[in-house]
Formats: C-alpha cells, sequence, structure tokens
C-alpha cells in the first residue's frame, strides 16, 4: 500500500514498518490560496457571452480561478514535485518512504535532498564496501573507514595462508570533530541496512 501524500496542513499518518516509521509529521506548509495568481484557464473565457458582459457573472467565476489556480500550478509542476533536489521540503519525507530510507530531522534540507536523490544508486552498491562508505558519509558528512575482516589474494605457491579472518564482520570507523553530534543508534541502524545480512557490523565513532 502506497502512502498517502501530504495534506493540507503539510502531515499524513501511516503505520510503522520496521525502523522506519510512516508516520511522518513535516512543516507545515499550506497548499492553500497563492494571492496574486493567475489562472492559465480563467473560467469566464468558457462562458457564453451574454455571461462575459455581465460584471457580476465574471466577478463570481474569478473566484473560483483564484481557488483553482494553485491547483492548476501544483499540476503543470508535478515533475517538480517528485525531484528531491527542488520538491517542496515537507514532500522530501514522503518522498525518503518511496525509496525506503529514514532521514534525520537535525540534518539541513541540503543533505536530506542529497540522500533522497542517491538513494536508488545506493542500493546497486547495498552490501559493498563502497556503498557502505558513501551511505555512512552522506549521513555523516565525513569519509568512515571501512575495515572488512575478508579479503582476496593469488599466489603460485602451493599451500599460501588464506587473506582475512575465518569469521565474517565489518568495522565502521568514523572521525569527528565531536563525536556528541552524531546519532550513534541511527548510524548503527544506517550500517545494518545498507551491510550485507550475514556480516556482523561494528560502528566506532572517535575523535578526530
Amino acid at each position: 500500500m502506497s502512502p498517502s501524500a501530504p495534506g493540507a496542513n503539510g502531515r499524513r499518518n501511516g503505520k510503522k514498518n520496521g525502523h522506519v516509521g510512516t508516520e511522518i509529521a513535516v512543516r507545515e506548509i499550506g497548499r492553500g490560496l497563492v494571492p496574486g495568481l493567475s489562472s492559465p484557464f480563467p473560467m469566464g473565457t468558457a462562458l457564453p457571452s451574454i455571461y462575459q458582459e455581465d460584471d457580476f457573472a465574471m466577478r463570481f467565476v474569478g473566484a473560483f480561478d483564484e481557488v483553482l489556480a494553485p491547483v492548476m500550478s501544483a499540476l503543470d509542476n508535478v515533475d517538480a514535485y517528485v525531484d528531491p533536489r527542488v520538491a517542496p521540503d515537507d514532500f522530501l519525507d514522503w518522498l525518503a518512504f518511496w525509496v525506503g530510507i529514514e532521514l534525520d530531522e537535525t540534518w539541513p534540507v541540503e543533505r536530506r535532498r542529497e540522500l533522497v536523490a542517491r538513494a536508488v544508486d545506493l542500493y546497486r552498491w547495498r552490501g559493498t564496501v563502497k556503498g557502505l562508505a558513501e551511505t555512512v558519509k552522506i549521513y555523516t558528512g565525513s569519509e568512515p573507514e571501512v575495515l572488512e575482516s575478508g579479503g582476496m589474494v593469488w599466489s603460485t605457491t602451493p599451500g599460501t595462508p588464506f587473506p582475512g579472518k575465518a569469521g565474517s564482520e565489518v568495522t565502521v570507523r568514523l572521525r569527528v570533530k565531536d563525536p556528541s553530534t552524531i546519532d550513534a543508534p541511527r548510524l548503527e541502524r544506517l550500517v545494518e541496512a545498507a551491510k550485507p545480512a550475514h556480516i556482523v557490523a561494528k560502528v566506532e565513532v572517535l575523535a578526530a
């Protein structure tokens, strides 16, 4: 079931799905009247000529033009509403739900836009060191160090030891100026979603 779009008061409700709550409370941005916005299709021009000469009739349908102008404007620009780089701020959470990611409401809006815009590309790299590092970098703004237990080697000598460790694990080490600015539980959930399911992950947030 797809979520409903934010309504006139900028909110929509839903049910929780795993770690990502679909109940999204977004900024109170109305979708009501826009003073001075003209309609591209004035209703008065569609009336019979006898009514177009009537001042009351034209003013009466003009009131509907003022109400419908924002609707027509939204339809004319619907592609902008589903483009995370230019969509209204209160639509970002809705778009994020579409691509199955969790946004941090404390982020600057530019970083939230970037994560939503790159979500599909990051899914292509999910489960790899590159995908994990890119996801953490977008979330934190810092390049992480990803240490995995696996490895690869070739040799012409029989009996060459296998690389890496026997266990499957990965350590994500992040160095930032102030570790307290990082939401560790949220970062751990992010790493958990981006790593292979059978790999044990450890997250370290250290002072730079």
